[in-house]
């Protein structure tokens, strides 16, 4: 699993796919480390009161920090720069588009912190920044596995090398569902869900044994894609021969992921099976147990009862 750690670098990389922010001091520093996903404002830091200091997360200097730097004398604001700076911060974002005050490059330089300028006013960059720092340093894992979006329902095929993975999932598109990730999946932790997603180097492709590569948008359009979807099943393609034949296994499985249990849904592989309407067919099964819904206990008390008309009428 992925230490929960991110370089400023990173986080850099990532909010400007989002808003404008940009570097005053260049590439220095941006390989040091936040380690909490919060952002601070250091104003009682700049007055002198470092007791409780979150020296571990972004630092903001926004409207009110900036006017209160304007406020000292000169040697004054120095010090009080040069304390924030010393105190291994991972970096200073000024807001609103202020001005670096000149002692800053200075200190940037010689404790190696970066500072950065966006022009979003402070309260929208704290929104916008803290989701991004909640998403990269969220749990998270790989999993070898195609990610598919069907009616809804986050799906992952798993199974052995050329078992048909990318296959079903290819059939499932052409059908009218999303593929969200293709052959290897990142499984991270939101909230009180697990959020799936492709590697960002193979989004929105697909590879087919005999085909090659392909660009499922290009041939089935925009909608044929999704960037993330809640994981809610695993689907474990077997070998059929590898499993018990002619049994009928009515025990829910579920597998322990990041701290969630996954139901697991195995499907025995063979030559003739429609994988894709398997696949369908089991998520319209699960949005029906969704609303209350259970086939098999259904049977159950169908059966139960004819059983027990039998045993009156005799």
């Amino acid at each position: 699993m992925k230490p929960m750690v991110v370089t400023v670098k990173e986080f850099y990389e990532a909010a400007k796919q989002q808003f404008d922010i940009k570097t005053a001091t260049g590439n220095l520093g941006m390989q040091r480390l936040i380690m909490e996903p919060p952002i601070h404002r250091p104003g009682l830091a700049l007055a002198g009161f470092f007791k409780h200091f979150a020296f571990r997360r972004v630092q903001v200097l926004g409207m009110a920090e900036n006017e209160f730097l304007h406020s000292m004398p000169k040697e004054k604001r120095s010090q009080a720069l040069k304390s924030l700076f010393e105190r291994r911060i991972p970096c200073i974002i000024i807001a609103r588009s202020r001005r670096v005050w000149p002692e800053m490059f200075d200190l940037s330089k010689k404790y190696n912190v970066p500072v950065l300028r966006t022009p979003l006013i402070t309260g929208n960059f704290i929104n916008s920044a803290t989701l991004i720092m909640e998403h990269l340093m969220a749990p998270k894992t790989t999993v070898l596995g195609t990610m598919v979006d069907i009616m809804g329902i986050g799906v992952l095929i798993e199974g052995k090398p050329g078992i048909g993975k990318s296959e079903a999932a290819l059939a499932l598109v052409n059908k009218g569902h999303s593929l969200v990730a293709d052959d290897v999946t990142v499984l991270r932790k939101v909230m009180n869900t697990i959020v799936a997603s492709s590697v960002p180097a193979t989004r929105y492709h697909m590879e087919i044994r005999g085909v090659g590569i392909i660009h499922i948008p290009s041939l089935y359009g925009v909608t044929s894609v999704r960037d993330e979807m809640p994981l809610d099943m695993i689907v474990s393609l077997r070998d059929a021969e590898s499993l018990i034949q002619g049994r009928l296994d009515l025990e829910k499985h579920t597998r322990d992921l990041i701290g969630f249990k996954i139901p697991v849904l195995t499907i025995p592989v063979a030559p003739g099976r429609d994988l894709a309407n398997i696949i369908e067919a089991a998520i319209l099964n699960k949005k029906l147990e969704r609303l209350g819904r259970d086939a098999v206990k259904e049977l159950d008390d169908k059966l139960i009862a004819m059983m027990a008309e039998n045993g009156d009428d005799k």
